[in-house]
């Protein structure tokens, strides 16, 4: 079966390679326990119009989960039907290939208009339209800095929730001036 997804996969995903570089990966395949794809890209379209595009360095097929793929050196477009785009980077990714959510982990950078946010890691669902950021996050804009441990984003209704895993720290806003 994994190797029926991974056939599926290869011959209508992976781009620039030839007929004897896909021979090889499927024995590669039989051989070993991963599967390694070289500049990856995915795209996909909700009904809304919105699209989603994540490309990455390399990609690793879970070799139990066929529709999981680990990424690493990410880079992820969010193109809202009626609002700008949303940038994400990370160091480390896990792909859905079946739901399109996505983990994003170490090193996480998020660009939406003017505002940057920095974490360790961001669990987006496009099927939840949440984002949910957390670990030492900071949150800064022309005007402030914020910290807290966790900032959660609706991305239908625009609606942040900004909140601290412990309830007797709070969330630090800073002025940059």
């Amino acid at each position: 079966m994994a190797l029926i997804g991974f056939s599926f996969f290869a011959l209508y995903f992976v781009k620039n390679q030839n007929k004897e570089e896909i021979s090889q990966v499927y024995e590669n395949e039989r051989s070993y326990t991963s599967n390694i794809i070289e500049n990856v890209k995915y795209s996909s379209k909700d009904i809304n119009g919105n699209e989603y595009v994540i490309n990455a360095e390399k990609g690793e097929i879970d070799i139990k989960d066929g529709n999981i793929i680990f990424l690493t050196n990410v880079a992820a477009i969010i193109k809202l039907k009626n609002s700008k785009n949303i940038l994400i980077s990370s160091n480390f990714g896990k792909y859905n290939i079946t739901n399109f959510d996505t983990i994003f982990s170490e090193n996480v950078i998020i660009n939406y208009l003017q505002n940057e946010v920095k974490g360790e890691y961001l669990d987006f669902s496009i099927q939840r339209n949440s984002m949910i950021i957390s670990k030492n996050v900071i949150f800064s804009d022309n005007v402030n800095v914020l910290k807290t441990d966790v900032i959660e984003i609706n991305i239908k209704t625009k609606d942040t929730r900004f909140f601290m895993y412990d309830k007797n720290n709070k969330v630090s806003l800073m002025n940059k001036n």
